[in-house]
C-alpha cells in the first residue's frame, strides 16, 4: 500500500499543479513526467516486498498465468485501491488552500480531474472503451518486454524503464481521457472525491456511463496485451528449448547406432 501512496501522491500533485494554477505552473509534459517518476520510485519501494504490484489489471494477468493466487490477487487489488485513496487524501491536504482559493467551499468536476480521470467532451463511450483497452494493452506489452528474462535487462533499470513507458503513454494517448490504464489509480481517488465534497457528480458523468470504463476496461486490455506478448514473443524460449531437446535426443539415438548405419545404404553400395 505504501508504494501505491507514493505513486498516487506524486502523480496527483503533478496534476494539481497543472490544474490549480490554471495551467501556468506546469505543462502536460510535466504532468506525464510526474506520473512516470512517481511510478519509478513506487516500483523501487516495493520491488523486494511484493513484486511492486501497483495495478490490479497487471495483477489479474499474473493470476491468469498462475503466478498469483486468487486470494493474493484480491488482497493486492484492495490494497492498491486503498493506497490510491490515501494518496489522493494526502494530495488534497497539501493543496487544500489552493482548492479553497480557486473554488471556495464549492467543488466541481474541473478540479476533480486532479484525482481521477474524466473524458474529453468529444469522446464517445466506445472511444473511451477502446482508449483504455488499447492503452493498457500497450502498457502490458512494454512491461512484458522490460521484465522478460530473455531480454536480459538489469533488474535495477527496470523501474526506470517502466516509468518512462507510463510517461510515453501519457504523452501519446493521454488527450482522450487522461490515460487511467489502472483501475486502482482511478477508483481509489474517485472514492475519495465522493466523500471529500465533490459528491456523486464524480460517478454520474455522462449519465453514469463513464466511471466504470477506467475500472473495467483496463482488465481486458491487460489480458489482451500481455497474452499477445506471451503468444508472439514470450514462448520463444520454450520453443528454443524444445528444439534443442529434440536435437539432443536425436544425436543421442544416432550415437547409439553403428557408424555405418548413419549413412544412406545406397551411398554405401556406390562406394563398394
Amino acid at each position: 500500500m505504501f508504494k501505491r501512496d507514493i505513486l498516487k501522491f506524486g502523480g496527483c500533485c503533478s496534476s494539481a499543479q497543472f490544474i490549480l494554477s490554471d495551467f501556468k505552473l506546469n505543462a502536460w509534459l510535466g504532468v506525464n513526467l510526474g506520473w512516470g517518476l512517481a511510478l519509478v520510485f513506487a516500483v523501487y519501494a516495493g520491488a523486494n516486498i511484493s513484486g511492486s504490484h501497483l495495478n490490479p489489471a497487471v495483477s489479474f494477468f499474473l493470476f491468469t498465468l498462475g503466478r498469483l493466487s486468487a486470494l493474493r490477487f484480491a488482497i493486492y487489488s484492495l490494497a492498491q485501491i486503498f493506497g490510491g485513496f490515501i494518496g489522493a487524501a494526502l494530495t488534497y491536504l497539501v493543496y487544500f488552500d489552493a482548492f479553497q482559493n480557486l473554488e471556495g467551499n464549492r467543488r466541481t468536476l474541473a478540479t476533480a480531474g486532479v484525482f481521477a480521470t474524466y473524458p474529453s467532451s468529444y469522446l464517445s463511450m466506445t472511444g473511451g472503451v477502446l482508449d483504455q483497452i488499447i492503452g493498457t494493452a500497450f502498457l502490458c506489452v512494454c512491461v512484458s518486454v522490460v521484465t522478460d528474462k530473455n531480454n536480459r535487462i538489469p533488474s535495477h533499470l527496470q523501474p526506470l524503464l517502466i516509468g518512462l513507458i507510463v510517461a510515453l503513454i501519457g504523452m501519446s494517448i493521454g488527450m482522450n481521457c487522461g490515460y487511467a490504464i489502472n483501475p486502482a489509480r482511478d477508483l481509489g481517488p474517485r472514492l475519495f472525491t465522493l466523500v471529500a465534497g465533490w459528491g456523486w457528480q464524480t460517478f454520474s458523468v455522462n449519465g453514469y456511463r463513464w466511471f466504470w470504463i477506467p475500472i473495467v476496461c483496463p482488465m481486458f486490455g491487460a489480458l489482451f496485451g500481455a497474452w499477445t506478448y506471451q503468444i508472439c514473443l514470450g514462448m520463444k524460449a520454450v520453443n528454443c528449448t524444445l528444439i534443442s531437446a529434440l536435437l539432443y535426443f536425436s544425436s543421442v539415438e544416432s550415437a547409439k547406432r553403428p557408424l555405418w548405419k548413419n549413412y544412406d545404404q545406397n551411398k554405401l553400395k556406390a562406394l563398394r
